[in-house]
């Protein structure tokens, strides 16, 4: 009884603070070499309605991904290039669209 009692008062601490975290969480900046810094914003795709589970755990594997990420790879519909196709999003073939992400 008394492991059911300290379950429901961690269950009773975890949920709000869950419920009631940031869902987002700000710019992310990459710096890739030869080019402008790319600006990632969590808000702005949070506000277009992207679900989280879209790029984490399918295209991102964590938090804090270090995988190589290149041009050549996103207009063959990898990592950011799977939305960023010209049908779900703006088209990362088209060079119209490079100062959208490099600041």
């Amino acid at each position: 009884m008394r492991k059911f009692v300290g379950l429901g008062l961690v269950a009773m601490l975890i949920v709000p603070s869950v419920a009631w975290s940031k869902i987002g969480g700000g710019d992310i900046k990459f710096r890739p070499a030869g080019a402008d810094t790319v600006v990632f914003s969590h808000d702005l795709h949070i506000a277009r309605s992207v679900k989280c589970n879209e790029c984490h755990y399918k295209i991102y594997s964590t938090v804090g991904h270090k995988g190589k990420m290149t041009m050549a790879d996103m207009q063959k519909g990898q990592s950011c290039g799977a939305c960023h196709n010209g049908q779900r999003s703006f088209d990362v073939k088209d060079k119209s669209n490079c100062t959208k992400c490099h600041k």
